[in-house]
């Protein structure tokens, strides 16, 4: 009987010790963190990389004027010494990204490069007065002006993982300083 005992006050203890170990497991699980939800991504100011841009830039950098408060700037450069490259990035209304490039670059180099691999359409638009041509197939969609008129010497990207028409937005709010 003495030996019965022991296996019983083990089998037990073990339960026992699961039990604390689950109770503990529980207790921390509630207790951390859970936000499943997007990140809150930070608003940039670019207004003094813009005035330097423009200072600075052999073309007339674009800029968006007008849009709502739920375009969110998010990133923004200007490499004077990288072909006049201009980029400012965006987290659009709904969550997707929108991107403002401008470059002096080889133009397909630098829309390869903005698109991350896309490849011109036969479909073009006509947003603000200007032709602007459809790029597809790369990581991101594109609508590309080149260099003509008032934006002769540079390339102008607006690219992302947003839809045409944010993009069409996002184009049509350029303005040029």
């Amino acid at each position: 009987m003495a030996g019965m005992k022991g296996k019983q006050k083990s089998a037990r203890d073990m339960i026992l010790s699961l039990g604390v170990i689950v109770l503990a497991a529980g207790v921390i699980w509630i207790f951390i963190p859970h936000d499943d939800g997007e990140p809150d991504v930070k608003r940039v100011d670019y207004r003094v990389e813009l005035l330097t841009a423009q200072r600075a830039a052999s073309y007339p950098v674009a800029a968006p004027e007008g849009l709502s408060e739920d375009w969110k700037p998010t990133s923004v450069r200007f490499r004077g010494d990288d072909s006049d490259a201009w980029h400012l990035g965006f987290r659009a209304p709904d969550g997707e990204y929108v991107a403002v490039e401008q470059s002096t670059k080889k133009p397909s180099t630098f829309i390869h490069d903005a698109s991350e691999g896309g490849q011109a359409t036969e479909r073009t638009e006509e947003i603000g007065g200007r032709t602007w041509t459809r790029y597809t197939g790369g990581r991101y969609d594109a609508l590309v002006l080149h260099g003509t008129g008032d934006m002769k010497g540079a390339t102008t990207v607006v690219a992302g993982t947003g839809s045409f028409e944010q993009l069409g937005k996002m184009a049509a709010a350029l303005k040029l300083a």
